[in-house]
């Protein structure tokens, strides 16, 4: 098997990669008589390296706040500074380059298409960018080869399991060598052995100096993170870092936060 190291030069001269600073998004109802705030005033910061999860109920805002981060969506107020750039304000001709050459994703719904073969698939965000396919292919077999897909790369969705289709997901959203990996319930489609696996790759890839960022309802999923962020009605309700703690005690504290969000509890 070949060695696997993600490029992280270059990454490590300043810790702070993202700061989200007084975000806000306000959506106004169909026919503009309501006006709603999905998120109030939303501040953070990610640090190089770090393995962040984001939680909270139904309608806290958390999807809203993944999608501005994805650049999918623009914020109403406040700004987004990844690596030094401001790219709440860039302009819609720039967002989709911006978003190639800085983001990666894995979402719940894999966003693989069934008529290309997965390796295709993993080179979707390369052939976009022009890559060539020597670098294509010399960038995708140490990545493969880690994933334990490189036997699979000829076969086509619908012929493999969900956890091979999400190893694909993760190989496609760390061949463009991204500088934040965004996962949105990465584990949502997968059985109890595919989530499990996919969480110790996310571990593995984080060890590796990869940023990750992942929106989850699952308590398991969050507690594999190095730090959780609650949102509530708009607002980072509370923020929690693992520490020394095992993923078993990390894991009870945050059910005992999510339940203290549910019964209305106040602020820490």
């Amino acid at each position: 098997m070949s060695a696997y190291k993600l490029n992280i030069e270059s990454k490590d001269s300043v810790s702070e990669l993202l700061e989200v600073d007084g975000l806000k998004k306000t959506y106004t109802t169909r026919f503009g008589g309501n006006k709603v705030e999905a998120l109030k005033n939303v501040n953070f910061k990610v640090e190089r390296g770090e393995y962040v999860a984001i939680m909270g109920e139904s309608g806290s805002g958390k999807t809203t706040l993944l999608n501005i981060l994805a650049a999918l969506d623009k914020p109403t107020g406040g700004k987004i500074i990844l690596d030094g750039k401001d790219f709440s304000k860039l302009k819609e001709s720039a967002v989709t380059k911006f978003r190639r050459d800085n983001l990666g994703f894995v979402f719940q719904e894999f966003n693989l298409l069934d008529t290309f073969t997965l390796e295709d698939n993993i080179y979707l965000p390369l052939v976009l960018a022009g890559t060539d396919y020597k670098e294509m292919h010399r960038r995708l077999m140490p990545i493969a080869e880690r994933l334990e897909i490189d036997g699979l790369l000829k076969k086509y969705p619908y012929e493999v399991s969900g956890g091979q289709k999400q190893r694909a997901v993760v190989a496609r959203a760390l061949i463009t060598d991204p500088k934040i990996i965004l996962a949105d319930e990465p584990t949502g489609a997968l059985d109890s052995r595919s989530s499990d696996e996919l969480l110790r790759l996310f571990g593995e890839i984080n060890r590796q100096g990869q940023t990750i960022l992942m929106v989850t309802h699952s308590v398991k999923a969050a507690s594999t993170a190095g730090r959780v962020l609650f949102i509530k009605d708009g607002e980072v309700f509370h923020q929690m870092y693992k520490g020394d703690d095992s993923s078993q005690k990390f894991y009870q504290k945050i059910s005992d936060t999510l339940t203290l969000l549910a019964t209305g509890g106040d602020r820490k």
